[in-house]
């Protein structure tokens, strides 16, 4: 069985009912099934747990204490084993040093390439710069015509002040006769005394020659001595005529190129240094191109390529209030708050004639350039108080952005230098430009380009340009480059295949979604070549347009048949229709899930009974398309056409939206990052679904620019939006909210129940019975983060963690409190015999039947039961909530809140983790707030949630540079029908089979 299955048994991790499956192995293996049901269980913390510390525990103990171990799951036992490997969507670095191009190796590789072929170009004079030995220069004289008249010099002195009178004395006492000063030949000792406050050129003759056989001993000897007195620089001057390859030069064709190199001139350098500027390269090695090494690292930005400065728009994010009202934030919000501030803003009042009261936007541009940027030196008189003196200092005033960064460079508070940053923002480094490279690392190119602008390119452009590079090179660099090249573009092909093809390779890893860094990792492994091993994927399809879905299945599959085994947590019916083997969890979540429903081929599990997966993927239950859409209007205020007709008499939910009818927000002229000067329009009121293939620009026009734009008007948040011409609609809105996949918590400390604000209401009802009001308890003894009723011997955590060195760490039960985290006294306090620890331990759905008589926490938990999560723990950790998971809980959160009807919201992917009746469950809550008059605008790849849509914005038509403009708007019948939008293609099928 262990030769061609992974057996597992008695498999109880978290919430698996001691389970038994047989796995195929050399197969493309789908786990689906509810959210919670335990996919992740038996996937991750059990399968590709036990593989990769059996793995590890076969390494040496010397190996095994710098690897970190994964902890042995609560299972019977596994045979088949591989050595595991898991692409997860949480392991990307956020370092800034990281990009696309160094995660995948590329970046390597074109280091390499720039080293061995690339050559140095004189940012001066644009000359190629080589390296040159004795006898190469020796050759290149001898090449010239028989009697040709020439002088070998040293350039000893080029472009320095100085009298010079020591060394020309030197000189001629190592026996030089002539020189050569400013382009005259003089005898040394009729050489003119030199003005040190000029600059000057000299040159010592080290030998005349005429260019006959014979000559190469002298020549060598004499280029020798002049390479070793001018440190490595020669120059062969022709007493007639122009030197080899210079003629169009001499002819002014190429004086500005060779920045006025004499065209009798040959120059000779056996370093890599240009003859004019005397800019040098010590050496050209891969480290030279890396901007996480000292060796290439811009100097100025330490290699991240941009500055961290305080910007304008974020210490006045607000431009309706005056100075008076604190409209310069920072100032503003002083901590205690300084009248030094104000006393310095009105002594300029006075000064420049303009009054505190007036909003910002209406003062002058001269007088807001002053106050932000100061005086420029110029002295004006600031008149301070000081109890009842006054009194007058005249100096030049520094400005508040002046101010905000003396006070960075002064403290030494890291609260303060905290808050001093979030008034800034990261600008391009001024030396670099953003290259993050020496000048030296950029001076190198290939083909035109250095290194820097090859990597701003997109996968797709930089595979085209890759390929066609080899024709371009000498054959010698071919035989070198050729190798190099075959992994480069290897690389960028399995990119290109797994759908990044929009990506730039300077990218840093820190802005990449779950799904595209998953998909850079598997491209990896899939560069990697091996075979045997065990892979554990965590839904890759997320954030993929269903365009691309063919690709990466095709990468699955292409992984598989290099004979391994792979095992991917998916909810994507393309990916279930088109795996080898199906394993489906339920048949709830939770408590109530645990167990395998149906598993086998995909015939079996559209046979099997009682499986959810299998009625959507049989259509005995589907998401169903709303019977008529919401009434919008157009920019023109004309009605946009229905799916049904109304209802003669119409209903509440018909009259509260006719309220909404032609009004819509209006995005103007939106250019952020690849948008192509978009102008949006989103009718209020309404569900709207913002879509495209990947990299089309949707995060762009939502979160970067529409929400960032709307946070700032309607939130006051200081965050910085795309650049954007106007942005109007905005008053029928009381504020923004975005509700993203980010942590809930990232301390184990944190749970649903702290996030939500339950807690603190559960903690004040547990202070409020009878036992703890005897006792003298307050709301703070039922915390386990303060002392007081937490247990001690745990601090809080329940359990203890042992380090164990080169095994991994041990997490041992607290024999204290038994994992309870709280004291014995605390849990003494009973509420229908349950403590604090037994409430934090029950689910979600348990806890709205417990606590149904107590509406403040019941509402709050019956919000998390609504968006599905009803099977997590009450005090479950933050720290084990997937991207989906935590997405719902900020949903439940803000759900929670006093309604007002007036609100927008904006959801990036929210089925991110949802099977198709999680999906159902999560449309009913979205549509129900946008029945309450509220505005959604989700940005969806989910063809279930487009189709229900009132309103759709299709972006493309493509990625990257090809993306960035809308191709398609309105109903989805009305995308459906457009034959430029890739969505509307998939939609059509959508809806038809839908009716």
């Amino acid at each position: 069985m262990s030769l061609t299955h992974i057996s597992v048994r008695g498999a109880r991790e978290h919430n698996l009912k001691g389970i038994d499956v047989d796995l195929p192995r050399d197969k493309l293996v789908v786990i689906t099934g509810l959210s919670g049901s335990g996919k992740s269980s038996l996937a991750f913390d059990t399968i590709y747990a036990e593989g990769q510390r059996r793995y590890v525990e076969s390494l040496s103990a010397y190996a095994r204490q710098f690897l970190e171990m994964m902890q042995k799951p609560d299972v019977e036992h596994i045979d088949g084993l591989s050595p595991a490997i898991s692409i997860e969507q949480k392991t990307t670095s956020r370092n800034p040093r990281s990009t696309v191009a160094t995660v995948t190796e590329i970046y390597d590789y074109m280091r390499l390439l720039w080293a061995r072929v690339g050559i140095p170009y004189s940012p001066a004079t644009g000359l190629p710069i080589s390296a040159q030995t004795v006898s190469q220069m020796v050759d290149r004289v001898m090449a010239l015509p028989e009697g040709t008249r020439a002088y070998l010099l040293a350039p000893v002195v080029r472009g320095r002040k100085g009298e010079y009178r020591k060394e020309l004395a030197l000189w001629q006492k190592e026996g030089f006769t002539r020189v050569r000063i400013d382009g005259e030949f003089y005898e040394i000792d009729e050489a003119p005394a030199l003005d040190k406050k000029y600059k000057h050129d000299i040159e010592v003759v080290v030998d005349r020659i005429v260019v006959r056989e014979g000559l190469e001993s002298r020549l060598a000897d004499s280029f020798e001595t002049a390479l070793k007195l001018a440190e490595g620089l020669a120059y062969v001057d022709l007493a007639d005529g122009v030197a080899p390859g210079r003629e169009q030069d001499a002819a002014g064709a190429g004086a500005m190129k060779n920045a006025g190199l004499p065209a009798n001139r040959i120059v000779f350098s056996e370093k890599f240094a240009c003859p004019v500027s005397g800019f040098t390269i010590a050496e050209v090695e891969p480290r030279l191109f890396s901007f996480n090494a000292p060796q290439g690292a811009c100097p100025a930005c330490d290699g991240l390529g941009e500055k961290l400065e305080f910007d304008d728009e974020l210490v006045v994010p607000n431009e309706a209030l005056s100075l008076k009202q604190g409209a310069i934030v920072p100032w503003a919000k002083s901590n205690p708050p300084s009248p030094y501030y104000m006393q310095v803003l009105g002594s300029l009042a006075r000064e420049f004639g303009f009054d505190l009261t007036t909003p910002w936007s209406d003062l002058p541009g001269e007088i807001r350039l002053i106050i932000l940027h100061g005086t420029g030196g110029r002295p004006v008189n600031l008149t301070f108080q000081d109890g009842r003196k006054s009194y007058t200092v005249k100096k030049p005033f520094e400005g508040v952005i002046g101010n905000l960064n003396r006070r960075m460079l002064q403290t030494e508070s890291a609260w303060m230098r905290e808050e001093l940053g979030k008034y800034q923002r990261p600008h391009p480094c001024e030396t670099c430009g953003g290259a993050r490279l020496k000048p030296e690392a950029l001076a190198v190119r290939i083909a035109g380009e250095d290194i820097s602008l090859s990597a701003r390119r997109s996968v797709a452009d930089a595979l085209a340009w890759f390929r066609a590079l080899a024709p371009q090179l000498t054959p010698q660099q071919q035989q070198i480059a050729t190798p190099i090249l075959k992994e480069i573009i290897e690389r960028l092909g399995f990119l290109d295949n797994v759908g990044l093809d929009y990506l730039n390779l300077d990218r840093t890893s820190g802005t990449l979604s779950g799904g595209e860094s998953q998909r850079i990792r598997l491209a990896s492994q899939i560069g990697s070549g091996l075979s045997g091993v065990l892979y554990v994927l965590d839904e890759p399809s997320i954030g993929l347009h269903q365009r691309d879905n063919d690709r990466l299945l095709a990468t699955l599959r292409r992984l598989r048949d290099l004979g391994n085994t792979v095992i991917v947590v998916e909810h994507d019916e393309d990916a279930i229709r088109s795996a080898d083997w199906i394993i489906d969890m339920g048949p709830g979540a939770g408590v109530h899930g645990g167990e395998i429903v149906a598993q086998g081929e995909l015939k079996t599990i559209l046979k099997a009974k009682g499986s959810l997966t299998a009625d959507y993927l049989t259509g005995t239950r589907r998401i169903d398309v709303p019977r008529e859409r919401r009434i919008a209007a157009k920019g023109d205020g004309s009605q946009i056409r229905t799916r049904a007709k109304p209802a003669a008499k119409p209903t509440k939910k018909q009259l509260k939206l006719l309220e909404t009818q032609g009004k819509f927000i209006e995005l103007a002229n939106a250019r952020a990052n690849n948008l192509r000067n978009v102008t949006a329009r989103i009718p209020v009121g309404t569900f709207t679904c913002v879509t495209g293939v990947s990299g089309s620009g949707k995060s762009s026009l939502i979160i970067d620019t529409l929400q960032a734009s709307a946070s700032r008007i309607l939130n006051g948040a200081r965050v910085l939006s795309g650049p954007h011409d106007s942005l109007t609609g905005l008053e029928f809105f009381d504020k923004v909210i975005d509700i993203d996949q980010s942590p809930i918590g990232r301390t184990p400390r944190s749970n649903p129940a702290t996030y939500t604000g339950a807690f603190t209401t559960i903690r004040d009802w547990f202070a409020g019975l009878p036992e703890s009001q005897a006792r003298g308890y307050k709301p703070g003894r039922f915390s386990f983060n303060v002392k007081g009723g937490r247990c001690e011997a745990c601090q809080g955590d329940g359990l203890i963690k042992i380090e164990m060195h080169f095994l991994p760490d041990v997490y041992v039960t607290c024999e204290q409190c038994h994992g309870k985290r709280y004291n014995r006294e605390t849990l003494e306090v009973k509420f229908k015999g349950m403590s604090i620890a037994d409430v934090l331990d029950m689910t979600v759905e348990d806890a709205v039947d417990f606590f149904k008589a107590v509406p403040p926490i019941r509402d709050r938990m019956a919000m998390l039961q609504e968006v599905g999560l009803g099977y997590l723990k009450v005090g479950q950790q933050a720290t084990t909530l997937s991207g989906g998971e935590a997405q719902r809980v900020k949903l439940s959160k803000e759900l929670s809140r006093r309604a007002t009807g007036n609100t927008l919201y904006i959801l990036d992917e929210p089925t991110t983790g949802l099977h198709f009746e999680d999906v159902r469950k999560l449309l009913e809550v979205l549509h129900a707030l946008v029945d309450q008059g509220n505005t959604v605008v989700v940005i969806e790849h989910n063809l279930d949630v487009i189709k229900t849509a009132d309103w759709i914005l299709d972006l493309g038509p493509d990625g990257g540079v090809n993306g960035g403009e809308i191709v398609a708007e309105g109903t989805p019948e009305d995308v459906a029908a457009n034959p430029r939008s890739h969505t509307g293609q998939y939609l059509k099928a959508m809806l038809g089979s839908s009716a």
